[in-house]
């Protein structure tokens, strides 16, 4: 199985691609640290205040896979909130 998490950031905070750049940056280096996902940003960097986040996790059992992705999930959340950012909206498909 596999879980494709996206996550669709509004950066308050940011006021430049740089700022909007820095809050990308820790979002995906914590989730990659603390649980051990492949994290990659899924466009452009056009707009400042805007970000989607897509989280890719593998394994043979779909209720880890679940427990997984909501933990992530929160865990997004709480860094983005840290960060002058929100998560507006999330959603999971399994594979």
């Amino acid at each position: 199985m596999i879980a494709f998490l996206t996550l669709e950031l509004h950066i308050e905070a940011a006021q430049s691609i740089k700022d909007r750049r820095q809050v990308v940056r820790s979002l995906k280096d914590r989730l990659r640290t603390s649980f051990n996902v492949s994290v990659a940003e899924l466009d452009a960097a056009e707009l400042w205040n805007r970000a989607t986040i897509g989280v890719v996790s593998v394994s043979s059992s779909r209720d880890y896979l679940d427990g997984l992705m909501k933990n992530v999930e929160r865990a997004a959340t709480r860094i983005a909130n840290n960060h002058g950012a929100d998560v507006a909206d999330s959603f999971v498909e399994y594979f």
